[in-house]
């Protein structure tokens, strides 16, 4: 490697560190003014394609950043968008001298107008709504206006909540006479027992989900609604260039490390404390025995300690008292699922979150067996890369693999948006003997050329990589690289998600000589496009698959070509590489594979279904008459029932998890139980089903290879 991909360039680091950012230059700003000024330059100096910031782009930051806090207009006035246009070609201006004028007066206006909000929806659904009126809404929100009054808005309001009842009100009210039918009513019967006991509950439940919305927002300080305006600003260079505070900084750390140190227990934030509502496997809670999903965790003490009250205290803050070094120890005060209360005092350990991770299994079709290694994203420890990262994991799946005798490898790339880019090189060259993975330019200047140098292939057999349109970056690359290997066939999506661009993350307390705000965060830059080794982009155009097959996403548009701000596609020089030489008939092979899809009635199904998802997204005008809705649900259901059978589908092929992973069920029956899981989905994935048909194929041409080579030299 020429260089460490998961950091910014040296270059870059001198330029920013150069400049004289001291608390001196901001004695009289606040911590916002600092994050701004920072930011901007950092952008101006490091990113790809830096845009001008002038009144153009004073004009896309004030309409969205209005869209990113009032996305359905229900809180601003027309009065309220006609003050705020006073600073509509000024952001520029206040950017470039650390002005924060235009989002304070917005925020100031949000918060007053979101406590507006909170008498609106209360006596909105005092009143019963009439579901025998003939009106409908339409949530195409971006092509509404703002309105003029705040009656009129009450109006909208009332609409909205009426459209967000509706389902409740017909769940309840068709529970009821499904009770009625069968003339029995239990003591667990939560449905109404009439249309008008159906109408009130459903202004009830709608009514407590936006106590606990508001509730939330309520816990949102002003830093979070900035960082919300700096991002609206970043967003504007590109859309994978992000602004992390130090929570969210924390956070995407953990995503990409798939481990953090705490107790081992997910929670969502109740009014009478931390509620678990998922434990990790393998974590302290875990382990313990003693915590179970339904306990409310309501103080908080460290080893011993006088222990703190979280009851009414936000989630993040509570967190931060929980999760603490491994091998300290927290004390929780919890009451049980059975309303008792208990102090548990915890360990706090590394936890390992498993999904994140690679997983694999073998599959038998006959006497044949094959191997499939599930990656959700390329991870890896930005602090210590030797640890437990993407490539090494996937090598050793590989390895464990050939020694239960797989005779052919499915790579499994769907929805994996991406992530190290250094481990990706380091996979393919698990693939290939030596060469080039990919390339790299940075703006405006010369094309790095990343190879693998390790002339070790620890796979040398048949290679199926699956993809979709979530597919994304890293997976592009590898991808890619396989195809113009011609070492693996990509079966997919027509085109993969289209990220050819690569970002560095960049600690910005870390550019600042001295700084009395503490934790500034960081932001996530992007300083390089990354090129196929054939000198295509996959910016855009994302990698288009051998066999193409669809999906439900087939006509939704969801790639990268649909985000906002997008940078463009382009090309460079081919770097110089050779194709595989372990298969013949390779593109015999790809022909096959269509022409079994071609004809295959499951394909055809998907198909349909997928156009079916497309013209219920596109249906944005919706009835708010009961008697019209039921019969457009009733068309729906009736879709939705025949394209269930695409979940019966049976692919005859069994998956087993390998040996090592079957010794571990005996102490963990979480992870058997989400094993056999994923095996159930797999026996029913038509790709997967045809993934084994192409090895089959592969394996065939390997024999044959094998062979003709062999005559050839005897």
């Amino acid at each position: 490697m020429k260089r460490n991909l998961v950091y910014i360039s040296v270059g870059l680091l001198v330029a920013v560190a150069s400049c004289s950012f001291t608390n001196k230059s901001f004695e009289n700003d606040d911590k916002d003014k600092l994050l701004l000024d920072l930011i901007t330059y950092v952008l101006e100096k490091g990113h790809y394609e830096p845009k001008l910031i002038n009144d153009d782009f004073s004009v896309s930051v004030f309409e969205d950043f209005i869209d990113v806090v009032d996305p359905t207009k229900r809180y601003f006035l027309a009065s309220d968008i006609a003050e705020f246009e006073q600073y509509k070609f000024q952001i520029d201006d206040q950017i470039k001298n650390t002005d924060i004028t235009f989002f304070n007066v917005v925020y100031a206006r949000l918060m007053e107008r979101m406590d507006d909000a909170k008498g609106v929806y209360k006596e909105v659904l005092k009143s019963p709504f009439d579901y025998n009126d003939d009106e409908s809404i339409s949530i195409k929100y971006d092509e509404e206006s703002f309105v003029s009054s705040k009656k009129k808005l009450q109006e909208r309001w009332r609409k909205q909540l009426k459209y967000a009842t509706l389902g409740t009100f017909d769940s309840k009210l068709t529970h009821a006479e499904k009770k009625d039918e069968s003339g029995v009513f239990d003591d667990h019967d939560h449905g109404a027992h009439s249309p008008e006991e159906a109408e009130k509950e459903a202004r009830e439940s709608t009514e407590a989900t936006l106590d606990e919305f508001f509730d939330f927002v309520s816990d949102l300080e002003r830093k979070d609604w900035f960082e919300q305006y700096i991002n609206t600003i970043v967003d504007e260079f590109d859309p994978h260039t992000f602004y992390f505070g130090p929570e969210d900084k924390e956070r995407f750390d953990v995503s990409m490390s798939g481990k953090f140190e705490g107790i081992g227990a997910r929670l969502q934030k109740k009014p009478e404390g931390a509620k678990i509502v998922e434990v990790i496997s393998g974590g302290p809670v875990w382990r313990d025995g003693s915590l179970e999903v339904g306990d409310e965790i309501i103080k908080v003490g460290q080893n011993g300690e006088e222990p703190i009250n979280i009851v009414g205290m936000r989630l993040d803050d509570a967190i931060k008292l929980i999760k603490g070094a491994q091998g300290t120890i927290v004390d929780l005060t919890v009451k049980k699922v059975d309303g008792s209360l208990d102090v548990v005092s915890l360990t706090r350990d590394v936890v390992e979150l498993e999904e994140s991770y690679a997983k694999s299994a073998y599959i038998l079709k006959g006497e044949e067996k094959f191997g499939i290694i599930n990656l959700p994203k390329f991870y890896v420890d930005f602090e210590d890369y030797s640890n437990r990262n993407a490539a090494s994991d996937v090598a050793k799946e590989v390895e464990r693999l050939k020694q239960e005798g797989a005779e052919g490898l499915i790579l499994d790339l769907r929805d994996n948006g991406g992530g190290s880019l250094k481990t990706v090189v380091e996979m393919a060259g698990l693939f290939i003997k030596d060469g080039p993975v990919v390339q790299v330019r940075s703006g405006g200047e010369k094309k790095d050329v990343y190879d693998d140098k390790d002339e070790r292939v620890q796979w040398d057999g048949p290679l199926v990589i699956l993809v979709n349109e979530l597919s994304a970056s890293a997976s592009e690359i590898l991808a890619a690289a396989m195809q113009d290997y011609k070492r693996g066939i990509v079966i997919g999506s027509k085109q993969t998600f289209g990220k050819g661009t690569v970002q560095n993350v960049i600690p910005l307390s870390n550019i600042v000589r001295s700084n009395e705000h503490g934790d500034l965060g960081a932001i996530k830059l992007t300083t390089q496009k990354f090129y196929r080794i054939n000198g295509g982009s996959t910016q855009l155009e994302g990698v288009k698959s051998d066999v193409v097959v669809p999906d439900k996403y087939s006509y939704i548009d969801l790639g990268e070509k649909d985000q906002s701000n997008p940078l463009k596609w382009d090309k460079i020089s081919p770097a110089e590489y050779t194709l595989w030489d372990g298969y013949i008939d390779y593109d015999k092979t790809i022909e096959n594979s269509k022409k079994r899809m071609e004809g295959n009635p499951q394909m055809k199904l998907i198909e349909e279904n997928a156009k079916w998802l497309k013209a219920e997204q596109d249906e944005t005008d919706i009835s708010l008459n009961y008697k019209t809705y039921k019969e457009e649900q009733e068309k729906d259901r009736e879709h939705s029932d025949f394209y269930k059978k695409l979940s019966d589908y049976d692919s005859k092929l069994t998956f087993e998890s390998l040996k090592y992973e079957q010794e571990l069920f005996t102490q963990d029956s979480v992870l058997r139980e989400k094993r056999d899981r994923w095996h159930k989905n797999l026996a029913k994935d038509v790709y997967v089903e045809e993934a084994v048909n192409v090895l089959e194929d592969l394996k065939m041409n390997n024999i044959k290879n094998m062979k003709l080579a062999s005559s050839v030299k005897n």
